[in-house]
């Protein structure tokens, strides 16, 4: 299982410059997301968002989609 350094305890984590939610626990949604957040400055951009509660239904509820 792994995680963002920033967002050790989220599960889901979303990104704001293309509305795309990535499963964590998700191996390859993982690697996506981590070379997105290295390549993009995502971070430092505030372009991460995560959910409370931490859960695919609540990242939908906020217009996020998972990745195609």
């Amino acid at each position: 299982m792994s995680r963002l350094r920033r967002f050790p305890d989220k599960r889901f984590v979303g990104t704001r410059d293309d509305m795309t939610v990535y499963d964590c626990d998700d191996e390859a949604q993982f690697a996506v997301l981590e070379a997105r957040v290295d390549e993009g400055e995502l971070l430092g951009r505030r372009l991460l968002a995560s959910f409370g509660p931490d859960t695919a239904a609540e990242a939908r509820n906020r217009g996020f989609h998972p990745p195609r």
